[in-house]
């Protein structure tokens, strides 16, 4: 039996048991959807999405191994107006977290260990040590009047006597600048109704301020659900009510913001869910439309929908028994499925109201399109289930699960579209058909086409030939967090982090064998151009520590009785507050005709003129603003004062933990200069530079970097597969290079005109929009297929055919299913419907005017 009688013998067997097939085909679906629900699961875990056996998987793996301290951080970034505020605020949440053992595994604070507080003035270079320890001294009376009275009283009565050395003109008023503005602003914000307290960590810490940076991080390890859509919500949920209850944050002091791998990865799953319901109630209403308008009646409507049901239903059933666990590509397989099955259903039903047209009788409709179109959507869905398993050798294994689901898809959507479809149109009988199927008003644009191929054609060689121009200039963004939602928390901190070259994310790590071999290979690493700095445990060894621990002793002979001098004076209340401003005041005014326009102290009087008359409520205003961080500030500096000899085996464990392992292999991270650009070319260079001194690196950086050439490679490798597939198949069912070659020459047009316009537009490749190209090999090919041959059965007009309605319409509910994903509020799903609907029109524009005009330029077969 010939293939054809063979269709014909399937198409009508379920035709005339159409009540059984159909209640089969429900029965199946309903089992299937039952298995999958018990035994498919969605995995939300990125690092399963490449093959283990790449070599940057395994250094990541060996780096989760070896450092589990970085891995799946749920961050809290906590920034304020003043670095104490930071802090505790920090301090409150962390401890806090801590003891939610039900939501963390760990909770740790990367700059509240005591050794940082006591030795952190080593960390300053010598210069600014010797102006902080000198500036310092010369405020020795300031400083044991504010340790004796550590309030506004005590405050006012050093200003008092910074006044009387101004008028004797024994005190240089120079380096008080900053500080004297401090207070006259601090005064000023409480007078206006906004009081802000002074950060005595800025005005006493020198640089360190500036060396820590502007944020405070809580790091914490929280347990996932990856059964879940978002994993991490509930540590996320967790931050968000202990930070809410805590003192700063309340007052709009303190700000904490949630950033880190997990966070990241929650937010991209709920921002690509937002808005994805009514996007689908509208797909389907416009794909409802389109049907209506290829096939006319709800008899035909709603059998299409039932053969899409239960395919999609059985491909599910493939998925969970050959998968068993989708990961964040693969489970786009449902939208790929209906895109493409669709066009199936629609071609057989197009083509089964031509036949109805001909020969009246519902049977034999039927029987005539599975002989003559059957073999013709049997090699189309063999091709594009080519094209979609072509990517199952990939090491991409997130597009490689994808492409053996579609691609098994492909091949039961023939099979539905064989068996039920005939069965659910045979069960509803829809009414005979009173006119042609085709499009009667495209007989003129077929005659016009003929006359004008050769224009067209060039036309079309014109543009494939101006793409192949401009390729190079395809840009392939490697950046995923270009992909993300830019309005999610998550994305907003981490782009907040990445402009300061302190906490930039995009690092690699390199692993030497012992500590001795850091330095020389830090040393070549900090002169490459693309690198900002190095870090390594040597970072935490600080230079010249005899010439600063000389300067520090020194300081503390002298300031040490000063700072530790026990408080002696009693709480001021706001008459005492009052009385030492007048008296600073008396003091300070002197002065004043010796100050330059504009000067400090000028400012400060100002503020005490107002504040000797202000009610009490204001005076205890101000001694909480200028005086709530003084008491700590001060026992910091007392305690930096006394630093010791820092060595290797002084650091604090936590420390050691994050650089150096238990074997003596030591961790050396290298930080990039700013990264500005989109096409990842400095992120490249960077990786590469650093690779020239450590191949081994890794990182995220590294990752990046390694993930875009394995996909570049994975759809590089899957076209070159796919098209040797396709040519094979086309060949095998045509039996003609020639006709072989009419049904690729479409579609590699399409390609490149796809190709021309996201170059022209711009639209960069990314992770996201990348998953469209499968589609275009899959619509293109069953276009051209049909068109070719039906051209081979001698059916010279194409546009106004019935095949070039089903495909219109078909592309038209491709086109919806799909370009609803463009209206999407997430970069990478919308980037993704724009090239879905870029390549759709591509395909279409070379299915209805290129392949008309080269079909009217070749002689068809005798």
């Amino acid at each position: 039996m010939s293939l054809q009688g063979l269709l014909t013998t399937v198409v009508d067997g379920c035709r005339r048991h159409a009540l059984l097939a159909v209640a089969a085909g429900v029965l199946l679906a309903v089992l299937s959807c039952f298995y999958a629900s018990r035994h498919l699961g969605v995995s939300t875990d990125t690092d399963q999405m490449f093959s283990s056996r790449l070599a940057f998987r395994q250094a990541e793996a060996r780096f989760a191994r070896d450092f589990p301290q970085f891995s799946d951080l749920l961050v809290a970034v906590i920034d304020a107006a003043e670095p104490e505020e930071a802090q505790a605020t920090a301090a409150a949440l962390a401890d806090r977290l801590s003891h939610d053992t039900a939501n963390f595994t760990s909770v740790t604070r990367p700059d509240a260990s005591p050794f940082f507080a006591r030795e952190g003035l080593l960390y300053l270079d010598t210069k600014q040590l010797t102006d902080l320890t000198n500036q310092l001294i010369s405020a020795q009376p300031f400083l044991g009047q504010l340790v004796a009275d550590p309030s506004a009283r005590g405050l006012f009565s050093a200003l008092a006597l910074l006044g009387m050395g101004a008028v004797q003109g024994q005190a240089d008023l120079t380096p008080y600048d900053p500080v004297l503005r401090g207070f006259t602003q601090t005064i000023r914000n409480v007078l206006d109704g906004h009081p802000q307290p002074l950060s005595w960590q800025t005005l006493l810490g020198g640089g360190l301020t500036d060396l820590a940076g502007k944020y405070v991080f809580v790091l914490t390890q929280p347990k996932l659900d990856f059964g879940a859509l978002e994993p991490g919500g509930a540590a996320v949920a967790a931050i968000e009510q202990a930070a809410a209850q805590l003192p700063y944050v309340k007052s709009g002091a303190a700000r904490v913001r949630i950033t880190g791998q997990v966070a990241l990865a929650d937010e991209e799953f709920a921002s690509v869910a937002e808005g994805a319901i009514w996007e689908l109630v509208g797909s389907i209403v416009l794909i409802t439309l389109w049907l209506f308008l290829a096939v006319t009646t709800w008899r035909l409507i709603v059998p299409i929908l039932m053969t899409l049901a239960l395919g999609l239903a059985l491909t599910v059933l493939f998925a969970a028994a050959a998968v068993g666990t989708l990961n964040l590509v693969s489970v786009g397989f449902g939208v790929l499925f209906v895109g493409i099955a669709v066009d199936f259903a629609i071609q057989f039903s197009v083509r089964y109201r031509e036949r109805r047209f001909e020969v009246g009788d519902l049977a034999e409709a039927l029987r005539r399109t599975g002989a003559r179109t059957g073999v013709q959507i049997l090699i189309a869905s063999c091709a594009t289930a080519a094209g979609f398993l072509a990517f199952v050798p990939t090491d991409f294994v997130g597009v490689a699960e994808l492409g053996l689901i579609a691609g098994v898809g492909m091949l039961i959507a023939f099979v539905c579209t064989m068996t039920f479809l005939p069965a659910a149109i045979a069960l509803f009988r829809p009414r005979g058909e009173a006119k042609e199927v085709g499009f009667r008003w495209a007989k003129g644009l077929d005659a016009a086409v003929t006359a004008r191929r050769k224009p067209i054609l060039a036309a079309f060689v014109a543009a494939g030939i101006a793409a192949l121009v401009v390729s190079p200039r395809l840009a392939f963004d490697s950046n995923p967090l270009h992909t993300k939602n830019p309005n999610t928390e998550a994305v907003r901190t981490l782009q907040d982090l990445i402009a300061s070259p302190i906490t930039n994310p995009y690092t690699i790590d390199v692993m030497e064998p012992n500590a001795a071999a850091v330095a020389p290979v830090a040393a070549r690493l900090r002169v490459l151009p693309s690198v900002m700095s190095v870090r390594s445990i040597e970072s935490f060894i600080p230079e010249d520590q005899d010439q600063k621990l000389a300067i520090l002793s020194d300081a503390q002979t002298i300031l040490g009785p000063t700072l530790t001098a026990p408080p002696a004076a009693t709480p001021a209340t706001p008459a005492d507050i009052r009385m030492a401003a007048k008296a600073a005041l008396a003091q300070i005014e002197p002065a004043l005709p010796r100050q330059p326009a504009g000067s400090a102290l000028g400012g400060l009087a100002e503020v005490l003129r107002a504040l000797s008359t202000a009610p009490d409520s204001d005076l205890v205003a101000t001694n909480e603003a200028l005086t709530r961080f003084l008491p700590s500030e001060l026992a910091r500096l007392r305690d930096s004062l006394d630093a010791q000899p820092v060595t290797l085996a002084s650091l604090p464990e936590g420390v050691k933990r994050d650089w150096l392992l238990a074997d003596g292999r030591a961790r050396i991270q290298v930080v990039p200069k700013p990264i500005s650009d989109k096409t990842g070319n400095q992120l490249t260079a960077f990786v590469e530079q650093v690779r020239s001194v450590a191949p081994d690196a890794g990182g995220p950086a590294v990752t990046i970097h390694e993930t875009s050439r394995t996909i570049m490679g994975a759809f590089r490798d899957a076209a070159a597969y796919a098209l040797g597939a396709i040519a094979l198949i086309l060949l095998v069912a045509l039996r003609s290079v020639r006709d072989a070659a009419l049904v690729m020459a479409p579609l590699l047009m399409a390609g490149l005109l796809t190709l021309l316009v996201i170059v022209v537009l711009p639209l960069p490749l990314n992770y996201a929009n990348i998953i469209a190209l499968p589609l275009l090999l899959g619509v293109g090919v069953s276009f051209n297929v049909y068109f070719v041959m039906n051209w081979r059965d001698g059916r010279r007009a194409v546009l106004a055919s019935p095949t070039a309605r089903a495909i219109l319409f078909s592309a038209l509910t491709t086109g919806t299913a799909f370009g609803s994903l463009a209206l999407s509020a997430h970069p990478g799903t919308a980037s993704m419907g724009n090239l879905l609907l870029i390549s759709l029109g591509g395909t279409l524009l070379a299915s209805l005017l290129f392949i008309p005009a080269l079909l009217a330029s070749v002689r068809a077969r005798p």
